[in-house]
């Protein structure tokens, strides 16, 4: 038996916590890649519960879920559309529109015209993110989509930022160039709407830049590299599989990157790299920089032994040799430990695979 457990009341003291910080600030609840992994509807159930009824989605199978639970929530699509038949599909399902390029905003207001509506839209614009949005020169496009789209309804604009985790100045220079886009949008007689560009690690690090909205996403799974009173959510559950004592000598694991010192009792859970043990993101860089930072990383780890641990009864068992595919081997010699026995694993839930998702 092996789950993923989350526990609503963590899901709920998260949203608690962030509410008081934005105040009056409104909070769209990111459920891209289906709720971080931990579905869609429960996470939205929650968010409701909250009294969150403003949402960010990528896809419209997600946005459609939680138009199921509430007719009359704001869906934000953060992903611009531009095929015919799924333009047609966010209309129908009342989802707000990303416009970040003239194509974007063409597309869509003949759609809009074709079924005798009016599409409500927020403008992206790109302050160095890359993907998506209006560059913060290219003022007078963005005025036109205010302008002359008579089947477009302008009522928000927004930015992104890529590194609110790392240096200010980066974030700041950001902001600059948002800020810049929107007196232009002022100078010009025009009203904006809503402006939002805080992301979780933005809004928790610098909470002055929330604006009239924040989207907040790993914030909500309290899974952010930023101190804050936010919990983790999210555990791997899994039952001892064996318990054995191994010899002297012995190994365990591929490449046998383990070897007994003293007779050993090991455990084996069914839980390996396939589930989300241990794997990571975001070793797809290759700047000279990222290279050296990750051979740092690995010579540190290799220096100080750092360890993995299962955690089984309440006590940390360390891993032994290499996670496997379905199976991690871990060392039981000082813990009273049973096949069927609970052990945790900590995985982070958008590497999840392969097991249950539940919330309790």
């Amino acid at each position: 038996m092996k789950a993923y457990i989350v526990e609503k009341k963590t899901v709920l003291h998260n949203l608690e916590y962030l509410l008081n910080k934005a105040g009056t600030a409104p909070i769209w609840a990111v459920l891209k890649g289906n709720g971080y992994g931990l579905g869609v509807a429960p996470m939205a159930e929650l968010c409701l519960q909250k009294g969150i009824r403003r949402f960010a989605v990528t896809e419209l199978e997600e946005a459609a879920v939680i138009r199921e639970q509430d007719r009359d929530a704001q869906i934000l699509c953060l992903r611009p559309l531009t095929e015919p038949a799924e333009l047609k599909r966010l209309l129908e399902l009342d989802v707000i529109a990303t416009v970040g390029a003239t194509e974007h905003a063409a597309a869509l207001n003949s759609v809009a015209a074709q079924m005798d509506t009016v599409a409500e839209v927020h403008v992206k614009v790109d302050t160095g993110m890359g993907r998506y949005g209006f560059l913060p020169n290219e003022t007078e496009k963005i005025l036109d989509i205010y302008r002359y789209h008579d089947h477009l309804a302008v009522s928000g604009i927004y930015t992104h930022f890529h590194t609110a985790f790392g240096k200010e100045k980066h974030t700041a220079r950001q902001v600059e160039l948002f800020h810049s886009v929107l007196d232009a949008i002022a100078g010009a007689g025009i009203e904006s709407g809503r402006c939002h560009c805080c992301n979780s690690h933005a809004f928790l690090r610098f909470p002055e830049w929330k604006m009239e909205g924040v989207r907040l996403g790993s914030a909500i799974l309290g899974r952010v590299r930023v101190r804050s009173g936010l919990r983790k959510v999210g555990i791997c559950e899994a039952a001892v599989d064996e318990v054995r004592w191994l010899p002297t000598g012995h190994t365990t694991g591929y490449g046998a990157a383990w070897r007994a010192k003293k007779p050993t009792k090991i455990a084996v859970i069914p839980v390996g790299w396939y589930h989300g043990f241990t794997t990571e993101y975001g070793h797809d860089i290759f700047r000279f920089r990222d290279c050296l930072r990750d051979l740092l990383g690995a010579l540190k780890r290799m220096v100080f032994r750092k360890k993995l641990y299962v955690n089984i009864g309440g006590k940390k068992c360390p891993v032994l040799g290499h996670v496997g595919m379905l199976h991690t081997v871990c060392d039981v010699s000082k813990v009273k430990c049973a096949p069927g026995d609970k052990a945790t694993v900590e995985i982070s839930p958008v590497q999840v695979r392969g097991m249950d998702i539940v919330f309790r």
